[in-house]
């Protein structure tokens, strides 16, 4: 049925009020008075130009934000007590996850989730479905009239409710009890449908002297269904373009963060509200050989789905050149090319640092991006002074490197612009008050992405954000690192050998030794054929890996050569490559690193 009327009588009574009024003179009265604009309209009493300018102040009220949450609490609020005393909207959870809502069949009962609740202050014992309560009607036996709206798709009315009545309208017995004890007397439901999907319903009820629904009040409570379910569904695909965005964003970050030697690395993404605020930050942490760790975080221009994409090319490109151990500043301009040659003209900042567990330091460059901040131990927070390059994609390069020391038991935070962009304040005062945030903030608290959670003191954050917390610390005990810098003169190469035989001695990996000592004969004697002479040895066992690093100033990389079968030389890098694991080289701002890697076997070291 399409309307079900239970005791509507009380026309005559009413008609006989309207012949009294008009009689008296105040007829005319009460709609001058009641016309105000946002004033309460009282049914068929009401003109027609009033109703419609109380509809187009809903259209005003109700969808002032993209959510689904809000615009519910909205409808209902602005239904009390201007069309009732007291209005219950619920929403389906299919349009809660997104999808397109239900199709009106008449036999299927959709599950729905209770969205907002608004009453007169004498209806406050009532006890509708709490809100955020999943209701699923299909577990009563009785039919209750809500349930009848949502599988027909139409409105029902009761103006006078009978003792049957309130069993089909109360969800639970308590509930009718109270309705009974507040004087609920009247029942009204609609359907929430837009583009002829069904949403939701709302439910509303009067109370005490108040008359009952008729069916003015049953078209007007329509045509407020109407507007409210428009936003509605502009909410739900709003939310759903979000969705998409945030989970494109989410599957090009990183799943997790590696384990790396002497440094601790905690990663916090958050996505806007703003389904329009997310999709170009990214970050990134990589494992290096030699026990290093590099650590980027970018912002790309724009947002939505052509800045996420540009975020995921961006991020696998720097991946590539992080695996290749280049150094920052080289890497940033590597990523400049690359993002001139995007389709998209888009430009990006970019902060790329390379921490070393030897001794402490980090290695920064700047494309633009906001200044990392340095947190000691103590709690004193200031700013890395980065030398600023221009973004990527300007083509303004060279970038410029800074090395800083990482205190001991403190922080060094890396994020991006959305952690202190407001739509008010100035760069230096959003820097400023992260500054001081962070320096009132606990360690550990800092670790778990405080600064994305702390209050403004503006409209919140509006935008996308990245946060990463890296935390230098003493080697564990799984891990162990040595350097040496070697002599120049001829007898580097025999020097070299004794130093890792006797380390290794030391560590138990005797084993080990006679690979280890071809393997720096190799790199050593390279370096003085071609790169100037040695420079820093290095050996790090980390778990079940052993690398060894050689320095040098020589600007070549080295290449494995073909070497003939009447050749002298020209095989040390096969040997090399045969014998270890893996192997590899990259350029320093002095000259370049070559470095090999070996298994170690199980229960090899002690230590």
């Amino acid at each position: 049925m399409e309307v079900s009327t239970v005791n509507g009588g009380g026309g005559r009574a009413r008609r006989l009020t309207r012949r009294l009024a008009a009689k008296s003179g105040t007829s005319r009265q009460l709609r001058v008075r009641r016309s105000e604009p946002g004033a309460p309209p009282p049914g068929d009493r009401f003109t027609t130009a009033a109703r419609m300018r109380w509809l187009n102040e809903a259209s005003t009220s109700i969808g002032t934000t993209l959510d689904l949450e809000r615009t519910a609490e909205e409808l209902a609020a602005y239904s009390v007590p201007g069309l009732a005393d007291a209005a219950a909207v619920d929403l389906l959870e299919s349009v809660l996850r997104g999808e397109e809502g239900e199709r009106v069949t008449g036999a299927a009962v959709p599950v729905t989730r209770a969205m907002a609740v608004r009453s007169i202050a004498a209806l406050e014992e009532l006890e509708p479905s709490p809100v955020g309560q999943v209701v699923d009607r299909r577990e009563r036996r009785e039919t209750l009239l809500t349930t009848e709206c949502l599988r027909n798709g139409r409105p029902v009315l009761v103006s006078r409710m009978t003792p049957q009545d309130y069993k089909r309208v109360a969800p639970t017995d308590s509930a009718e009890a109270a309705m009974r004890r507040q004087g609920v007397h009247s029942y009204l439901a609609v359907p929430l449908t837009a583009r002829g999907v069904l949403l939701g319903s709302a439910d509303f009820v009067r109370a005490g002297d108040r008359r009952p629904f008729n069916r003015a009040d049953l078209e007007l409570a329509s045509q407020l269904a109407s507007i409210a379910a428009v936003f509605i569904d502009n909410a739900r695909l709003y939310g759903r373009e979000r969705e998409h965005v945030v989970s494109l964003q989410r599957s090009l970050l990183p799943r997790a963060t590696p384990r790396t030697p002497g440094l601790t690395v905690h990663a916090h993404y958050a996505p806007a509200v703003d389904a329009h605020g997310v999709g170009g930050d990214w970050y990134d942490v990589v494992a290096l050989p030699s026990g290093r760790t590099a650590l980027v975080v970018g912002d790309v221009t724009g947002h939505g789905l052509p800045a996420a994409a540009t975020m995921g090319r961006l991020r696998a490109v720097a991946r590539t050149l992080m695996m290749l151990d280049i150094t920052p500043d080289r890497l940033l301009a590597r990523l400049d090319l690359a993002t001139r040659d995007l389709e998209d003209d888009q430009v990006a900042t970019c902060l790329c640092a390379v921490y070393d567990p030897a001794d402490s330091s980090y290695t920064i460059a700047s494309a633009g991006h906001p200044p990392p901040l340095l947190v000691d131990a103590d709690g004193t927070a200031r700013y890395v002074d980065v030398p600023a390059g221009a973004p990527l994609g300007a083509g303004v390069i060279p970038y410029d490197p800074l090395r800083v020391r990482g205190p001991a038991g403190g922080r060094l935070v890396f994020y991006t612009d959305g952690l202190v962009k407001t739509r008010t304040d100035d760069v230096d005062v959003q820097l400023e008050g992260l500054r001081d945030s962070v320096a009132r903030m606990a360690p550990e608290r800092l670790d778990a992405g405080g600064p994305l959670t702390s209050p403004r003191r503006d409209d919140g954050r509006f935008d996308e954000a990245v946060l990463l917390v890296a935390g230098g610390h003493e080697l564990p005990p799984g891990v162990r690192l040595r350097e040496w810098d070697l002599p120049s003169e001829g007898n580097s190469a025999s020097t070299a050998r004794r130093l890792v035989t006797e380390q290794l001695a030391r560590w138990e990996l005797a084993d080990l030794a006679d690979v280890t000592e071809l393997v720096v004969s190799e790199l050593v004697g390279n370096a003085l054929r071609y790169g100037g002479g040695p420079g820093r040895l290095r050996l790090l066992l980390c778990d079940d890996r052993l690398q060894v690093e050689l320095a040098d100033t020589g600007p070549d990389l080295p290449q494995i050569q073909h070497a003939d079968v009447s050749d002298e030389g020209g095989r040390g890098l096969q040997l090399i490559n045969l014998l270890c694991r893996s192997w590899g080289s990259c350029r320093t701002a002095t000259g370049k690193i070559v470095w090999a890697e070996q298994d170690v076997p199980r229960g090899g070291a002690a230590l």
